[in-house]
């Protein structure tokens, strides 16, 4: 794993792109919604290799790992929780063979919709899911890792703790976040993301927000209060419900590179998409900042 001194050395060069929504992609390759997504890569590992491909041939420099949801918890609902460390070190090792020359990033996300409250005996429980994954994330030789999508400051306590009990050094924070600057608990998200800094954190940022409603300006906001790297990674826009029930995303490639364009103008300096993107997305993001 990167130390966190060798990955700011890497930031200082200039913006760096990360990749962009993975699990919309592997849907268009069909696979079938609620399904365990993890169980699915693992049994179509030639869906994940392509995509993954495409994103480092489009710009990207750092691939998540398909190992979102890939904590004990909800690995049980297909009853794969015993082989937690195993999947995680499996699906590092695909997105490796996907795209041997960039950086793999172990992902982590909230547990909040598989846990009832925040108390403590709960938390003990969320460090030890997190410690679980994190450790096979290590095993697979993730260069880092990466908690996104985080909704509450006790998921990041808790991925930090876990981080720090299996010597993981360089982790990524980021949070889904309010028009406002807030995270969905109401509290501000710069002030949260600035403590994490000071707790070790090697960037933190957003992702899941609508780039067309509020990606320049949360930037500006949040830099206010963060230091350092910070990540801007959000959606293709506000998603429509088509008569045919199916979800799309209403902006353009172009559309959204100029937007995160003014971001990394704004001091965002790890750039990638959420929810709605595609390697073209990527692609258009590299060549507007010159990446």
């Amino acid at each position: 794993m990167l130390t966190r001194d060798a990955f700011a050395n890497i930031i200082e060069k200039g913006p760096l792109i990360l990749d962009g929504a993975t699990g919309s992609n592997l849907m268009k390759a069909g696979m079938p919604r609620g399904c365990c997504t993890e169980e699915w890569v693992l049994n179509h590992p030639e869906a994940i290799i392509e995509l993954q491909s495409r994103y480092f041939e489009a710009g990207s420099r750092i691939i998540y790992a398909p190992t979102f949801q890939a904590q004990p918890i909800p690995l049980s609902n297909a009853k794969l929780d015993k082989q937690t460390e195993a999947i995680n070190a499996m699906l590092v090792s695909l997105s490796r063979k996907a795209a041997p020359d960039a950086l793999i990033a172990g992902n982590l996300t909230t547990m909040a919709s598989f846990i009832d409250s925040y108390d403590e005996a709960l938390f003990d429980t969320m460090v030890e899911n997190y410690q679980r994954q994190i450790s096979g994330l290590l095993e697979g030789g993730a260069d880092l890792l990466v908690a996104e999508t985080l909704l509450y400051p006790q998921d990041a306590e808790a991925i930090l703790t876990a981080a720090e009990l299996e010597g993981a050094e360089t982790v990524i924070y980021s949070f889904t976040m309010q028009p406002d600057g807030s995270l969905f608990s109401g509290m501000d998200a710069g002030k949260v993301l600035h403590d994490l800094e000071d707790a070790g954190a090697s960037a933190v940022g957003f992702n899941c927000v609508a780039a067309d409603m509020m990606t320049p300006g949360l930037v500006s906001k949040l830099r206010r209060q963060v230091r350092g790297p910070l990540l801007c990674k959000p959606n293709a826009g506000i998603p429509v419900i088509t008569e045919h029930n199916t979800v799309e995303y209403p902006m353009s490639a172009d559309e959204f590179a100029s937007i995160l364009a003014d971001c990394h103008q704004m001091g965002a300096n790890l750039l990638g998409g959420c929810c709605g993107t595609t390697p073209e997305f990527i692609r258009a993001v590299a060549e507007k900042v010159g990446a």
